[in-house]
C-alpha cells in the first residue's frame, strides 16, 4: 500500500512559511557574517549615527551575539522544513529579538533596519497564522 499525503487544508501560505524558514537561514548567515567581522576585525566594526555621533559598545560581545543568533536562525530556519511546533515558537521568539536589535540600531542604520523590521513582520505573520501549513510541505 503507498503512502499518501494528504494536502486538505493547505493554503497557497504553505509558500510564506516556506519564505519565512528561507529568510530564517539568510538572516541568519548576515548574523554570522556580521559577527565574525566583529570578532576577527574589531577595529573596523563601529557605528555612526547620521548626526556623526558614534555609537558605543562591546564588539565583541556584539560579535558573540551575532554568531549565536546566526547559528540559532540558521538551525531553526532549517528544522522549520519539517513543520515542527516547537520550531515555529523559538523562530517567533528569535524573529522578536531580532526585530528589538533592529529597533535599536534603527538611528545608525535606518533604511536597513526598516527593511528588516518589514521583513520581520512578515515571517512572525507568515509563522503565527498560517505556520501550521509547514507540515504539508513535504
Amino acid at each position: 500500500m503507498s503512502e499518501t499525503q494528504s494536502t486538505e487544508g493547505t493554503t497557497g501560505w504553505v509558500g510564506w512559511g516556506a519564505f519565512a524558514a528561507i529568510m530564517l537561514i539568510v538572516t541568519g548567515g548576515f548574523d554570522l557574517l556580521y559577527g565574525f567581522v566583529a570578532l576577527f576585525m574589531p577595529d573596523s566594526a563601529y557605528l555612526t549615527t547620521g548626526q556623526g555621533a558614534l555609537l558605543v559598545f562591546d564588539v565583541e560581545g556584539w560579535g558573540w551575539w551575532h554568531v549565536i543568533s546566526g547559528a540559532l536562525l540558521i538551525l531553526i530556519g532549517a528544522v522549520l522544513f519539517t513543520g515542527a511546533t516547537w520550531a515555529r515558537v523559538i523562530a517567533v521568539i528569535l524573529v522578536i529579538l531580532n526585530a528589538l536589535g533592529q529597533l535599536a540600531l534603527l538611528p545608525v542604520q535606518p533604511w536597513w533596519s526598516l527593511i528588516v523590521l518589514t521583513l520581520d513582520i512578515l515571517v512572525i505573520y507568515a509563522l503565527t497564522v498560517h505556520g501550521k501549513e509547514l507540515k504539508n510541505l513535504g
